[in-house]
C-alpha cells in the first residue's frame, strides 16, 4: 500500500474553519440580539426537544464553553478530512444525528447544548478506526489523539461533573465507535500477496497444505502404484527440406 490516499486539499482547512466560524457567528447573533437559543437544545424524551438533535451542536452557553469546543474541532476536523476524506461528511452528519438521538433517549430532563458530543464522535472514530485498519500512519494518528484528548474519557461518567452533559459525551463516544464498524476503509487494507491471506482460504483444499498432517508433519500423498502418464509430443512442419549431395575430391598423393 502507498500513501497516495493522503492528499491535501482546500477542504482539509476550509471545512473546519467554516464549521467553527459558523459556531462563532451563531453565538455572536445570540448575544448581540439577546436571543435565547437554549430552548432549541435537546430536551430528552420530549417531542419538541427533538429539534435539538440538529440545533444543539451550534448553541453554546458562554464564551468559555464555545472556546473549549472550538479548539478540539480545529484539530480533529482537519485530521478527519485529511486521513478519511471519503468518510468525513458522513461521520460529521450522522455523528450529530445519532449522538443527538441517543442523548434525547438517555439524557436528564434538562437542555443539552454544545458541540462536545460531536467532539467525542471524532475522538472515538479516529482512535478506533486507526486501530482497526492497522496501518501505521493511522495507528500513529490514533495514539496522537489519545495523547491529546485521552483525558476526556472520564467525562462520559455521571459522577465526574454534574454540570456537564455527560450523556451527550457518552452518546458521541458510542456513535463514533459504531460508525467505525459501519464505514469500511478498503483503501487502507494490506494488499493480498499470497493465497493464505485471503479470507476465504481453505487449507484443506490447498495442494501444498495437503502434504502436511494436523501435527505439521510432511506426508507423501503420491500413489506409487500408479504409473506415470507418458506424454508424447510430435512436431509436424510443412516446410520442405532439400538435400544436396556432393562428391569430395581425394587430395591425397
Amino acid at each position: 500500500m502507498n500513501d497516495n490516499h493522503f492528499k491535501f486539499s482546500t477542504a482539509v482547512i476550509g471545512l473546519p474553519v467554516f464549521f467553527v466560524l459558523l459556531l462563532w457567528i451563531i453565538y455572536w447573533i445570540q448575544i448581540r440580539f439577546d436571543f435565547d437559543f437554549y430552548q432549541n437544545g435537546i430536551f430528552p424524551r420530549d417531542f419538541s426537544g427533538l429539534q435539538g438533535v440538529l440545533f444543539s451542536p451550534f448553541i453554546h452557553e458562554n464564551l468559555n464553553h464555545l472556546y473549549n469546543n472550538s479548539i478540539p474541532l480545529i484539530v480533529l476536523l482537519p485530521a478527519l478530512q485529511f486521513f478519511y476524506p471519503k468518510q468525513s461528511l458522513g461521520v460529521i452528519g450522522y455523528g450529530i444525528l445519532f449522538s443527538g438521538l441517543i442523548t434525547w433517549l438517555i439524557g436528564r430532563e434538562n437542555y443539552h447544548i454544545g458541540a462536545s458530543g460531536l467532539i467525542y464522535v471524532l475522538v472515538s472514530f479516529i482512535f478506533f478506526k486507526g486501530i482497526q485498519t492497522r496501518y501505521y500512519r493511522l495507528v500513529a494518528l490514533s495514539f496522537a489523539v489519545i495523547l491529546l484528548y485521552g483525558g476526556m474519557i472520564w467525562y462520559v461518567f455521571p459522577d465526574v461533573d454534574q454540570n456537564i452533559s455527560w450523556e451527550g459525551h457518552l452518546a458521541g463516544f458510542i456513535t463514533g465507535f459504531a460508525m467505525t464498524l459501519f464505514y469500511k476503509t478498503p483503501e487502507y487494507a494490506k494488499p493480498i500477496v499470497y493465497d493464505w491471506q485471503r479470507p476465504d482460504f481453505d487449507p484443506d483444499q490447498d495442494p501444498f497444505m495437503k502434504h502436511f498432517d494436523e501435527n505439521g508433519n510432511f506426508v507423501n500423498i503420491d500413489r506409487p502404484d500408479e504409473e506415470p502418464e507418458i506424454i508424447s509430443t510430435y512436431f509436424n512442419s510443412d516446410v520442405s527440406v532439400n538435400y544436396i549431395i556432393t562428391k569430395s575430391e581425394d587430395k591425397t598423393n
